[in-house]
């Protein structure tokens, strides 16, 4: 408990995720590991342009009269709620699977 590890997502837009172990519990019978039990906010759309550009984005779908508001939500698919998290919706992924599937 304590550990936090810096995970690095799109090195060109320059996103840094802080992960903070905070405690370490008892497996529990018949639950499928890892998983996610909390989090925070919602992930930025892909390619919005790293920290910047996501501020951007997130005034111009806020503000009607911005001059970028309807091509920012027809591009994000029509709504975006920053404040949106939701742990159920978190999928892990075997990352044995995936270098067999890329690399064959």
């Amino acid at each position: 408990a304590g550990s936090k590890a810096v995970y690095v997502y799109d090195f060109g837009d320059s996103w840094e995720h802080v992960c903070m172990l905070e405690n370490i519990l008892d497996r529990e019978t018949g639950v499928k590991y890892p998983r996610c039990v909390a989090g925070e906010r919602a992930c930025p759309p892909e390619d919005c342009g790293g920290p910047w550009g996501y501020v951007e984005f997130l005034e111009a779908i806020s503000n009607p009269k911005h001059e970028e508001h309807e091509d920012m939500l027809e591009w994000v698919g029509g709504e975006f709620d920053s404040e949106h998290f939701d742990a159920s919706e978190i999928r892990f992924f075997d990352p044995e699977k995936y270098r067999k599937k890329v690399l064959g």
